[in-house]
């Protein structure tokens, strides 16, 4: 496997910020656009039924307990990724996989998983996993590093050892372009068209790729 990383040239002016409750407000409005691109992607490209206003994609899993990974240049959003513990708990709904084990999410199999969904602390899920149309071909491997590189940083950040999620079914193969591996923890099925799986994700044994060889931007 390649663990080739973008050279400062390549990343142009692309930089990854992590969003939270307790920060978002030192970030302008780019929740508000990162929100609006998850509509562009999942409702408006892929016609997901999913609960949008005032042009924002959102549901109940973004909750003070989640960090939004944001991949950003010069105010355009590129791409992004969920991220909510498996400990989390709000009203009647905890997280994703969970909940549609639990039979409370009617476009997800209840049979998701090929085991009981986790609640551990140092679990985290993973989930809107994106990248926007407006990231050229030539560009997409620099940004999926970007990704998967703050993505893992965040999760171990707070504590992870394994990240699970929902993934489209051609993410494995440009994780092995990167460099990284997922373990398919579930049966493929189809969200809406998109061909999905559940996969678990060993942040703590690719903290190493992860580490950056110059400080980026945030």
């Amino acid at each position: 496997m390649s663990d080739r990383r973008p050279h400062l040239k390549e990343l142009g002016g692309a930089r990854a910020s992590v969003l939270s409750f307790t920060n978002m407000h030192t970030y302008g409005d780019l929740l508000v656009r990162y929100l609006k691109a998850r509509k562009d992607v999942f409702i408006d490209r892929l016609h997901w039924e999913l609960p949008n206003v005032d042009g924002m994609e959102f549901d109940q899993y973004d909750t003070p307990l989640c960090r939004w990974v944001i991949i950003h240049e010069f105010g355009e959003i590129l791409a992004g990724i969920r991220l909510v513990p498996t400990t989390a708990k709000c009203g009647t709904y905890t997280y994703m996989l969970r909940d549609a084990q639990h039979g409370l999410l009617s476009d997800i199999p209840s049979d998701v998983l090929f085991f009981p969904a986790p609640v551990e602390d140092q679990i985290w899920e993973a989930s809107r996993l994106f990248i926007t149309e407006h990231v050229t071909a030539q560009r997409r491997a620099v940004v999926q590093f970007l990704l998967m590189q703050h993505m893992i940083l965040t999760a171990t950040g707070e504590g992870a050892r394994h990240v699970i999620g929902i993934v489209p079914a051609v993410w494995s193969r440009w994780l092995r372009r990167l460099g990284l591996y997922a373990v398919p923890v579930g049966p493929r099925f189809e969200i809406e068209g998109t061909s999905s799986q559940a996969a678990l994700f060993n942040v703590s044994d690719q903290l190493t790729w992860a580490q950056p060889e110059v400080q980026l931007p945030v």
